[in-house]
């Protein structure tokens, strides 16, 4: 009986010093997610000016070098400043690609948990205008290049909010000017898709 115990014991002790099993393994933390940009901009000064809806797709990064490239449409009409009424007058239309640095962190506002961000960061963006009745000197063609730095509102996955403003260029029939552009927007998130096992 003691030759039967002890060959019995040795695979006892083995069962119970047995190692644990390896954890599972962590799923990597899901990306930034696209968003769909909505907006209104607007240059400044004094006689015609161009006053417009845009609307766009924003495909972001993190808070790199490069924080988000957006492709988008802007739609508006040219307004007389200087005019109490009927200073409207023709139609404009520009596609407009982006490309945003990553957002430097400036503050927050709220608890650990639902904190919202108060960032800064800086917009460089090209657009090509098809205008009709421009009051403009570029004609009805013209391209423009934008340097506009903001401030931007939000973090995590709740919707952002943009303020930029800065010096855009026009470009067209021999002709450059430099004018201000006000721009504030919003983003969206678009909802994540979801694996199927």
């Amino acid at each position: 009986m003691l030759v039967a115990l002890g060959a019995l014991s040795t695979p006892l002790v083995a069962q119970v010093e047995a190692p644990p099993p390896p954890p599972p393994p962590v799923p990597p933390a899901p990306g930034p997610r696209s968003a769909i940009g909505f907006g209104f901009a607007a240059t400044l000064g004094g006689g015609w000016q161009i006053e417009s809806g845009e609307v766009s797709y924003v495909r972001p990064f993190g808070n790199g070098a490069i924080g988000a490239l957006s492709f988008g449409a802007r739609v508006g009409a040219f307004i007389d400043e200087g005019a109490i009424l009927g200073g409207t007058r023709g139609f404009v239309f520009a596609p407009t690609l982006a490309l945003r640095t990553g957002t430097a962190s400036l503050a927050q506002i709220g608890d650990d948990q639902t904190a919202t961000a108060i960032g800064f960061d800086v917009t460089l963006e090209a657009s090509g205008y098809l205008a009709s009745s421009s009051p403009l000197p570029h004609g009805s063609r013209w391209g423009a290049v934008a340097l506009l730095p903001g401030l931007r509102v939000g973090s995590g996955d709740g919707p952002r909010y943009g303020f930029v403003i800065g010096p855009t260029m026009f470009l067209g029939s021999g002709k450059s000017t430099v004018r201000g552009l006000l721009a504030f927007r919003a983003e969206a998130p678009l909802a994540r898709r979801e694996r199927r096992p």
